[in-house]
């Protein structure tokens, strides 16, 4: 581990305590984990704390721990990961918080701490369904207003749920459920005799 990285971790224990669920460096990267009741204030700390000072929100991105691993997850669902840069400290951060209902995730917005967490906040609505509680004007940014579901969330079909076409009949765009029947591509068999032969594939 970096001296850098060192310091900065350090820091973080010494400025959260135990407001700190998790604190893991991997791969040159912080990421803490906060318990969604102090979620904000642990972000305005980071924002306004003199030897911390993470000025600027770089992204926020939602995730889906329903099959983390490729195997049954324990904890709770859905998450958010917000990602921050010190360009006076020159230091990344990555503030994750877990929602606490699964069946409606709800974590506070960081709108107010960083305004350009606004867009993020929507896409992460949109394509996990995380509401972001006090977001000013949280509805879908890359689906259509009228989609049905949230499509990054691992349980969401391959084929969704409804398809929109083009009806000349009504002049309109319509939905309908989906009429794409499920079907299992087999790849092309290799057979040995012609392994190599240019002129059989």
């Amino acid at each position: 581990m970096s001296a850098k990285l060192e310091r900065l971790s350090q820091t973080l224990r010494d400025v959260f305590g135990e407001q700190i669920t998790s604190l893991v460096l991997d791969r040159g990267e912080v990421t803490i984990e906060v318990p969604a009741a102090v979620y904000l204030r642990v972000a305005r700390q980071l924002r306004d704390h003199a030897d911390l000072h993470f000025e600027q929100l770089i992204d926020i991105s939602g995730l889906d721990y329903s099959t983390y691993g490729n195997t049954p997850w324990e904890g709770l669902r859905f998450a958010s990961a917000a990602h921050l840069s010190s360009i006076k400290h020159n230091w990344r951060l990555r503030l994750k918080v877990f929602a606490e209902d699964d069946e409606f995730p709800v974590v506070d917005s960081l709108v107010d701490v960083w305004p350009s967490a606004n867009w993020y906040e929507r896409e992460s609505f949109d394509l996990y369904g995380i509401m972001y509680s006090g977001h000013p004007d949280l509805r879908r940014i890359l689906t259509d207003y009228g989609f049905v579901g949230h499509p990054f969330r691992k349980d969401f079909p391959v084929s969704g749920y409804v398809e929109m076409r083009y009806d000349p009949e009504q002049g309109r765009v319509v939905y309908q459920p989906v009429t794409i029947e499920p079907r299992e591509n087999t790849p092309r068999i290799v057979r040995e005799e012609n392994y190599g032969d240019v002129g059989h594939g």
